[in-house]
């Protein structure tokens, strides 16, 4: 996945610009992105404060890492069950 050039402090500042009566327009400019990524931010990053938002980053995080946990051993009790299929 790619990593962004904005952090999470970053991503909700502008949107706080945004908030605070600044035009779209103006904002993608200024900072250099797509009025699709600021939309896309604002459905992500609308409402949270930056502590909530490093804490998503981190669940998310988390989710992915948990993930491929389960995909391995998934994957290993796969190979087992071959294994123990073919001596039979």
């Amino acid at each position: 996945m790619r990593k962004s050039r904005f952090t999470d402090e970053q991503i909700i500042a502008v949107l706080q610009e945004s908030d605070a009566g600044a035009p779209t327009k103006e904002l993608c400019r200024r900072h250099g992105i797509s009025a699709q990524t600021f939309y896309r931010w604002r459905n992500k990053f609308g409402s949270l404060e930056v502590d909530e938002a490093r804490r998503l980053r981190q669940l998310e995080d988390e989710n992915r890492r948990l993930k491929r946990i389960v995909a391995d051993q998934a994957l290993n009790l796969q190979v087992v069950k071959d294994l123990l299929g073919n001596k039979l």
